[in-house]
């Protein structure tokens, strides 16, 4: 697991709506409880009503609304953990939420009441059952190993990089990657790198941080293209982005 997070409504009586949430990186497990949430996504707009659904790899922001009574909490998967459940065909899985039968979960039984405040229980699940799969596959898989290498590089390699690097041809990563996670290594790459920006101008406050700073610090061409990288995941510039209105963590 990289983390865990709650959108917690379950005492409001009102609406928590327009709340924003980026890219990360990540794919999610959100389990829902209480009335529902609604998503938009760059694809689709979704009610995710009481129950377990997979949360793919987001390449645009997303927006929320959580109804009142209603808790979710998201068990943030690092990207390779898609390559372990077969059951479901998510080679084109981005920008998109589906529902599953939590049956499908081979960490969850049909009698459990994990919907009713019993994280705890599923979290020490989900460990053990990625422990249990690290001790029968003791060779990481391919797709794990990807992400390694780029968060070793930080961000900065080229898919024929990671190709020598691992001693794989550039066409069967790109392949295996694409499979398992529904996004190119480039674009994987280019998430994580303007998620990190946008962590660094929010904790740094934008008249402590330029813009300029940022760009070169992540690698940018320019400001100019760092620029117009926001403009097409946040749909706006810059100067006139607001964190108040997206749910941010402070460390990551």
């Amino acid at each position: 697991m990289n983390k865990i997070w709650c959108l917690d409504n379950s005492i409001g009586e009102s609406l928590i709506e327009n709340k924003l949430v980026l890219p990360n990186g990540c794919f999610n497990i959100a389990i829902v409880s209480g009335n529902a949430i609604e998503v938009h996504t760059s694809k689709n707009k979704y009610i995710m009503n009481e129950g377990f659904y997979f949360c793919s790899q987001m390449t645009n922001k997303v927006l929320v609304n959580i109804q009142p009574k209603t808790k979710v909490t998201i068990i943030q998967l690092h990207a390779w953990t898609l390559s372990f459940f077969p059951n479901y065909d998510l080679n084109n899985f981005v920008d998109s939420i589906i529902k599953i039968d939590q049956s499908d979960l081979p960490f969850v039984t049909e009698n459990d009441s994990v919907l009713n405040n019993d994280i705890f229980l599923l979290l020490n699940r989900i460990n053990t059952y990625f422990e249990e799969l690290d001790s029968i596959n003791s060779s990481k898989n391919t797709i794990e190993k990807i992400c390694e290498t780029i968060k070793l590089r930080h961000e900065e390699i080229s898919v024929s990089e990671i190709g020598k690097v691992l001693n794989v041809s550039q066409r069967m990563l790109q392949i295996k990657f694409k499979s398992a996670t529904g996004l190119t290594i480039k674009k994987y790459i280019q998430i994580l790198k303007f998620r990190k920006s946008v962590d660094q101008m929010v904790n740094s406050g934008l008249e402590k941080l330029k813009l300029t700073d940022v760009a070169l610090y992540n690698q940018y061409f320019d400001q100019s293209h760092f620029i117009k990288q926001f403009k097409d995941v946040m749909k706006t510039t810059p100067k006139m982005f607001n964190s108040g209105s997206y749910f941010l963590s402070k460390k990551r």
